[in-house]
């Protein structure tokens, strides 16, 4: 559908009225109402709990609502008791959904089905040809035969897209994005906006979701504010900044530059040094990590920073070279990836596959690096764990109705709180991050961010590898910006500003506004 041909921007496509969902103990949702209007992106904000995630399964149709009416292009569909998703409704979550070993032709089809030949015979040709039109619209440079395991991320999210929109009339529905920025190199979020710009002007309305408030002002028309289960205010985008977006999500006035970074004692000790590490994409890294300070590392996909803190910590079965030591610890030099002996806890960049344990409840998660410290081989003392556990969770502020509950029960932001206290519980010296804040609300930022403040003033010293601006202003003493994987600039002290570290992330000269 054209621009020309779409309905009135005013005409609500998605109609929420009341709705209400209670779990034991919470109030999800308390009588939310939300209207998205016809072509325009709409995003939906709010604190890890605030009540996004209920809201997106209720119209998936995973939970029920207790109360509530809603309309998708003036049709009624239910959301309380026995409840099916929306056919006008579709959906692209966070994980994607996609099968990363197959290809699009097989992935689109996993969605919208096979076209047959006959009852036995699938009409591969005519696939191939549903394929490319649909993915022709992205303008992206995908090769449909190859596995979506050697695509790109972005490549992979039009996928993703794709596979919502088969079969579907656009003018009578809306897509939900959730989250979908969360796993893409800043390179490519750029290519995002884009296609999501492309879908407004063929009409199609969007609901989006999002931790990052910066992209609420790239790509959305209007936002809504949802806080501890209410809906705050819906504002035109253009009438709002983000200072006034994280007041309306916090309840409270903060800085939206907010801050919190010290400088270590100037003859403080050498804690960890890194010499000659080489990988795939990293040449020759060599630096120094003193204690007490918190070192950024800054670079776009590729650059070798995202490299780094994986070899450091041995958690990649890729083989780098160079050499690490920590003269503190009286560990001297050895290979890269060789962690026995090292007082070293590593927080990976995908929580979900790489750190939290999915089958184990949050006390369990929270304990898994000193079971050591609750009994023998043969005697586990549950009674010392619970009470472990408890400190861990008061510390890290980790919102829980009980530590027996399983991890996924609960908030992203709460469950990287835990991830985090788990490698503090075994007092390392030197605690390692990629990706620190991916899918965490502003509040559980802050709230991590003055954690390690506060740490890294006790001595402990950190390492932040993130594609996230905000997490390297807020917290680092110093960064390190890497490029073409060497490193190729280093920030400190009034330098480490967004000025500054843009351009230097994005190789263009200070002085002369021009790329290196």
């Amino acid at each position: 559908m054209s621009p020309d041909t779409a309905v009135a921007l005013d005409a609500p496509i998605l109609r929420i009225k009341g709705m209400t969902k209670i779990f034991p103990g919470t109030v999800a949702l308390d009588d939310v109402d939300l209207e998205v209007r016809q072509g325009e992106v709409h995003a939906l904000i709010g604190t890890n709990g605030s009540g996004k995630s209920t809201l997106i399964k209720v119209l998936a149709g995973y939970h029920s609502a207790e109360a509530g009416e809603a309309w998708v292009g003036g049709e009624p569909f239910q959301v309380t008791g026995r409840v099916d998703q929306s056919e006008a409704l579709r959906f692209v979550h966070q994980d994607l959904g996609l099968v990363l070993q197959l290809n699009s032709l097989d992935n689109l089809a996993l969605h919208g089905g096979y076209p047959k030949k006959s009852p036995n015979r699938i009409d591969w040709d005519k696939q191939r040809r549903m394929a490319f039109e649909l993915l022709s619209t992205f303008d992206t440079s995908l090769n449909i035969d190859l596995p979506l395991s050697m695509a790109t991320p972005v490549q992979r999210t039009v996928v993703a897209i794709a596979a919502a929109l088969q079969g579907w009339n656009a003018e009578r529905g809306m897509l939900v994005l959730d989250e979908p920025t969360a796993v893409l190199p800043p390179d490519e979020v750029g290519r995002l906006f884009e296609i999501i710009r492309g879908l407004k002007e063929r009409g199609i309305s969007v609901l989006y979701v999002s931790h990052r408030l910066d992209e609420i002002f790239e790509c959305a028309d209007r936002v809504t504010v949802l806080r501890g289960g209410k809906m705050i205010e819906t504002k035109n985008v253009a009438d709002v900044d983000k200072k006034q977006l994280i007041s309306l999500m916090l309840g409270k006035e903060m800085d939206a530059g907010y801050r919190v970074a010290h400088d270590p004692a100037k003859d403080a000790e050498t804690v960890l040094e890194v010499r000659g590490l080489t990988g795939h994409f990293a040449k020759d890294i060599s630096f120094e990590l003193r204690r007490g300070e918190v070192l950024g590392l800054a670079g776009l996909a590729g650059s070798g920073r995202e490299e780094v803190p994986y070899a450091i910590a041995g958690a990649t079965a890729i083989e780098f070279g160079g050499e690490v030591r920590m003269p503190a610890a009286g560990i001297d030099w050895k290979p890269v990836g060789d962690v026995e002996g090292l007082k070293l806890s590593f927080v990976p960049a995908d929580r979900g596959s790489e750190g939290v344990i999915d089958g184990l409840s949050v006390e369990e998660n929270l304990t898994l690096s000193i079971l050591h410290d609750f009994g023998s081989n043969w005697f586990l003392s549950k009674r010392k764990e619970r009470r472990i556990a408890d400190e861990l969770s008061k510390t890290m502020t980790v919102k829980v109705a009980d530590l027996a509950d399983p991890i996924t029960s609960l908030s992203g932001g709460n469950q990287q709180k835990v991830l985090i206290g788990r490698c503090l519980a075994s007092q390392p010296q030197v605690l390692v991050m990629a990706e620190p804040t991916a899918g965490v609300d502003i509040g559980a930022r802050r709230g991590i961010f003055d954690l390690l403040a506060e740490q890294s003033q006790e001595g402990l010293s950190v390492i932040v590898a993130s594609t996230d601006v905000d997490d390297l202003l807020s917290i680092c003493t110093r960064v390190l910006v890497f490029q073409d994987g060497a490193i190729i600039s280093e920030l400190t002290g009034d330098a480490i500003n967004e000025t500054t570290l843009v351009q230097a992330i994005e190789g263009i000269e200070a002085s002369t506004g021009e790329a290196k």
